[in-house]
């Protein structure tokens, strides 16, 4: 890869460096797909996160390239270079493509998407953005939303094209529109929410022009669809330091427009009053929660999307809850439930699927449930419905529940802490015992109906439920135990005729 010299900057030269090795490795298929492109008369240049990561010291799995060819042209030449391809967005300009690792040595498939040089622009009134296929490298990279991704390297030669001197940026940790942010952002309002998240995923900072022209254009995020939101808040969610994507959005104002529950913390006073503020406990919480995610095999693999929605949406309830009492105290009592509404309802707008809004809410109205185990020991039965209650999400609950006991009198975390872990082990004992995982009553339907002398009916299910209500209070009774209680209960509650 050819590179501008610059002996003077040492963080420049081990950058490039550092892309000289990756990018030294870039699959000869990506090298014989440039050739395909030139002998058909076209540019084509990797471009954006692969270019950055390269510099970064990290080979991307997927490509990502743009062309001088027509979408049909460069569709053509796909078919030819690759095993599969397909139409990512033929009216954006994108084809993908791939190669099976059977066609050569690297034993990974080989990924691209291919774009036609571009330019974007949101119409006033549309949530979408207009596309226009541009005619030059260096115009495309103007259209990219930071000069770190408006780096491209051209192929097959590896030459390095960087108009907007990217790789300074990059190598000071700066997060720069390669044209006025003011443009940039009215092109594309969603750009807006890629600085967040990026703060995040790199760990830069934002330009100062940057920064006061979300100040004044943070409203505008408006005309951007909910499921664009939501995707790049996924993306600063599961960065490796969404604390700095998440300041972003507060300090900016986007969060009033994207998530305005999290703002909305800062006004509320924690009722220990050794936070800052919920706000600050919320990022400490979100922090920690980071911190007990596990490996592959845990039981929580990290990035867990769930969790760090859980703890970060898990207090949103106490403004709205927020009661000054008479001795000078603050209280928000019933704010797990409060809160699990709000988080459902803010997850719903921003198009996020059933399945995680219900974890989320679940998890949100049941991280308090603990704090009743601290005041004194829970009975097996308590032990049940806490496992029960929380079902599968319970290696989260465990995780969000810790992250959660933030204060800093030492004596007072050792307790807590201490304390949960009593929990976690009677909850080993309990299932080892009980397999709690899977609590059912010792009869089930059928028997009951047969028992009780009774067609499906409602009558059975109540009788399900007693049941069930029995089993969780004194365990496993045994069927003829159980049969027992049941005619005894059918006794008393017997529909009369």
């Amino acid at each position: 890869m050819r590179v501008p010299d610059d002996t003077t900057n040492p963080s420049l030269i081990a950058l490039q460096r550092r892309a000289l090795g990756v990018l030294a490795g870039l699959s000869p298929d990506a090298i014989e797909l440039g050739e395909l492109f030139r002998a058909a008369g076209h540019e084509l240049a990797l471009v954006g996160g692969p270019v950055r990561d390269a510099f970064l010291g990290r080979l991307s799995a997927d490509l990502d390239f743009t062309t001088s060819a027509s979408p049909d042209q460069t569709e053509q030449i796909l078919a030819r270079w690759g095993d599969a391809h397909w139409d990512i967005g033929r009216e954006f300009g994108t084809i993908g493509a791939r190669r099976f690792a059977s066609r050569h040595s690297s034993g990974q498939d080989v990924v691209v998407e291919v774009t036609t040089y571009r330019t974007d622009a949101y119409d006033p009134a549309s949530r979408k953005p207009e596309v226009v296929f541009g005619d030059s490298l260096e115009g495309d990279l103007s259209r990219r939303d930071f000069t770190v991704n408006s780096m491209a390297v051209r192929v097959p030669d590896l030459t390095f094209v960087d108009p907007f001197d990217g790789l300074s940026d990059l190598a000071v940790g700066v997060l720069r529109t390669p044209v006025d942010p003011r443009q940039s952002f009215d092109d594309d309002p969603l750009r807006m929410m890629r600085a967040a998240r990026f703060a995040a995923q790199l760990g830069f900072t934002v330009e100062p022009g940057a920064h006061t022209a979300i100040v004044d254009m943070a409203d505008r995020i408006s005309i951007v669809s909910a499921e664009r939101v939501r995707d790049e808040l996924s993306k600063l969610l599961l960065a490796a330091q969404p604390r700095l994507g998440l300041l972003v959005l507060v300090e900016t104002g986007l969060a009033e427009h994207v998530l305005p529950e999290l703002p909305a913390l800062q006004l509320a006073i924690d009722e220990h009053h050794r936070h800052k503020n919920v706000y600050e406990h919320t990022l400490t919480v979100l922090d920690k929660a980071i911190a007990l995610e596990t490996g592959p095999s845990g039981p929580v693999p990290g990035p867990d999307l769930t969790l760090r929605l859980a703890a970060l949406l898990h207090d949103i309830g106490k403004p709205r809850t927020r009661r000054f009492e008479a001795d000078g105290g603050v209280s928000f009592h019933h704010h797990e439930v409060v809160g699990a509404k709000m988080a459902a309802k803010r997850l719903r707008e921003l198009r996020f699927d059933k399945a995680t809004v219900h974890d989320v809410a679940r998890l949100t109205e049941l991280h308090l449930r603990f704090h009743g185990y601290g005041d004194g020991e829970w009975t097996d039965s308590a032990v049940r419905r806490y496992v029960t209650d929380a079902g599968p999400l319970l290696e989260r609950l465990h995780r969000l529940t810790r992250s959660d006991c933030t204060t800093r009198n030492q004596r007072k975390a050792a307790r807590l802490s201490a304390a949960y872990d009593d929990l976690e082990v009677r909850i080993a004992r309990l299932r080892e015992q009980e397999e709690l995982d899977a609590v059912r009553p010792d009869l089930d339907g059928t028997q009951i109906m047969e028992i009780l002398g009774l067609k499906p009916s409602r009558e059975v299910g109540a009788a399900y439920k007693f049941l069930m209500e029995l089993r969780m209070e004194r365990g496993p009774l045994g069927p003829d135990v159980a049969r027992d209680e049941l005619l005894a209960w059918w006794e008393q509650n017997r529909p009369s005729s």
